[in-house]
């Protein structure tokens, strides 16, 4: 169930999908170059060339950093993990709307927004029930992308089918991230505990 809940979705750092890397490289304007199934990234946007190696390479969805160039120095490692956080983030960000859009959400920006410390990007994900008889059809997911690509999700009343979308793109999340997100029930407003509880009771009879 993805109604009246708050998910939390953290990345494994060794993780990471080359499809939507290119998108987030392309978002951070990072040059890259794709070799086979393998994504070379080969410029991070800080004073420090590779000499024609990778700064990260992404290959069967498994990540490997090249430090070698960068020595010991401190300043350079602070400037790589900057940068990695910078990817995390736009990564995050691309997961989330393309698992969800592929379940047909559409994204709604949060106007009164305003990025910070703790949080990079704030937005929405809205679904429309196909069900006639739904007296609430939209239904929304709020996600908050943390400065450290971690993803925290917020929803309260979704129509059936809605729920049932949201749930499989936060699989996809869940893939893409390869961990598991943790969820935490919200309690539910009186007015919906019955018709939770109806829909519930139709999808364990379905289920059977």
């Amino acid at each position: 169930m993805s109604r009246f809940e708050s998910s939390t979705f953290v990345r494994n750092a060794n993780a990471m999908s080359k499809d939507i890397l290119i998108d987030a490289c392309k978002e951070l304007g990072w040059s890259y170059k794709i070799c086979d199934e393998a994504v070379f990234v080969t410029d991070l946007g800080i004073d420090q060339k590779f000499y024609g190696e990778f700064a990260i390479k992404v290959e069967n969805n498994t990540v490997t950093y090249n430090t070698y160039y960068l020595g010991n120095t401190s300043e350079y490692v602070n400037l790589l993990k900057e940068r990695y956080a910078s990817l995390n983030v736009e990564y995050s960000k691309k997961s989330v709307i393309e698992a969800f859009k592929s379940k047909g959400f559409t994204f709604k920006s949060v106007s009164d927004f305003v990025a910070h410390d703790e949080i990079a990007y704030k937005f929405i994900m809205v679904g429309r029930s196909k069900d006639k008889n739904e007296t609430e059809p939209i239904g929304e997911v709020t996600f908050s992308i943390l400065r450290d690509g971690t993803v925290i999700s917020d929803s309260n009343y979704l129509p059936d089918d809605v729920n049932k979308r949201a749930h499989a793109a936060m699989d996809l999340i869940d893939g893409n991230f390869q961990s598991k997100r943790i969820m935490v029930k919200k309690d539910i407003p009186l007015k919906y505990r019955s018709k939770v509880k109806r829909s519930n009771a139709t999808s364990q009879l379905i289920t059977k």
